[in-house]
């Protein structure tokens, strides 16, 4: 109804409206423009409307908006910046008089929380396996990037919900220095019992995390995202492709497996080595003649 007043339609006109079928009326000032069937965002929108100019729809119906997740419940959710505000059929209301408005947005003309927020308000009823689906479409939508979400989530410390995300993305967005991905990398090799590889050197116009000039051998560590960008995926593509046409083998491998899934990466890297090391012109570990890695690598 104060949509309509702003418009400068007097209760009297709204009447009319309504008696002539241009207006329909959904609930106590809310109205519908030509029909009273609604579609899913026209609920939604209602909703909001309803409980009044500065509310927002959030949490699972929020989710919903985002496409981060289902809807839960078989009522919308809103949430409102204030302590008062009546019940309404079919509307959950959360009253959160300390909303800030950094927290608010609008998607497809509706008031919304933002990605950020609507996930921290989901994450306590969501399971690890769910929660992390919804960070992920998240992601991939590049609606948030773990990283900053990991960051962001400082200035909500004590809120419901912040913990289970900081538990989940405490174990996929960290940053290894350079210093700390190789140690780890290399102490996956002398497991693996495969030469050490050259560190930091360019090839094919490109600077390459690990290098085995004797298998002409290449190893990448990827980004810390769920999902990289099309440009660094196509950057990625690129430096592959370079190194392949140079007759070279490219492998990668992300951060988060060098740091969490090390046996997988082990094996990976033992299968290819070996493969190499049976190809025509491959050398053999054992092979005194054999190139010493760390001495090209000036060590």
């Amino acid at each position: 109804m104060w949509q309509l007043r702003e418009l400068g339609f007097s209760a009297r006109e709204v009447e009319r409206r309504t008696g002539n079928g241009r207006l329909h009326r959904i609930e106590r000032g809310v109205y519908a423009v030509g029909r009273p069937e609604l579609t899913r965002r026209g609920r939604w929108m209602a909703a909001v409307l309803g409980a009044g100019p500065r509310a927002a729809l959030s949490h699972s119906s929020a989710a919903a908006l985002w496409e981060l997740a289902p809807e839960q419940a078989n009522w919308v959710e809103v949430s409102v910046p204030s302590t008062s505000g009546r019940r309404r059929p079919g509307i959950r209301i959360h009253r959160r008089p300390h909303l800030p408005k950094s927290d608010l947005t609008t998607r497809d003309g509706i008031p919304v929380t933002t990605p950020v927020r609507t996930l921290i308000d989901i994450a306590r009823r969501l399971d690890p396996p769910r929660l992390e689906r919804a960070v992920n479409e998240a992601d991939r939508l590049d609606l948030i990037d773990p990283e900053a979400l990991f960051e962001t989530l400082d200035d909500h410390t004590g809120q419901p919900g912040v913990g289970s995300l900081r538990t989940l993305l405490g174990e996929r967005t960290f940053r290894l220095t350079d210093s700390e991905l190789e140690r780890r990398f290399l102490r996956i090799v002398a497991d693996a019992r495969v030469p050490t590889p050259v560190t930091g050197m360019r090839l094919n116009g490109f600077k390459v995390d690990f290098y085995w000039p004797h298998l002409a051998l290449v190893v990448e560590t990827d980004g810390l995202r769920y999902h990289r960008t099309p440009a660094q995926q196509a950057r990625d593509r690129l430096r592959d492709q370079a190194h392949t046409a140079a007759g070279m083998t490219p492998l990668r491998f992300t951060h988060a497996q060098v740091r969490f899934e090390a046996r997988h990466v082990r094996e990976t890297l033992l299968a290819v080595v070996r493969r190499l090391e049976g190809a025509p012109g491959g050398a053999d570990f054992d092979d005194p003649r054999r190139p010493d890695a760390s001495k090209l690598a000036g060590r």
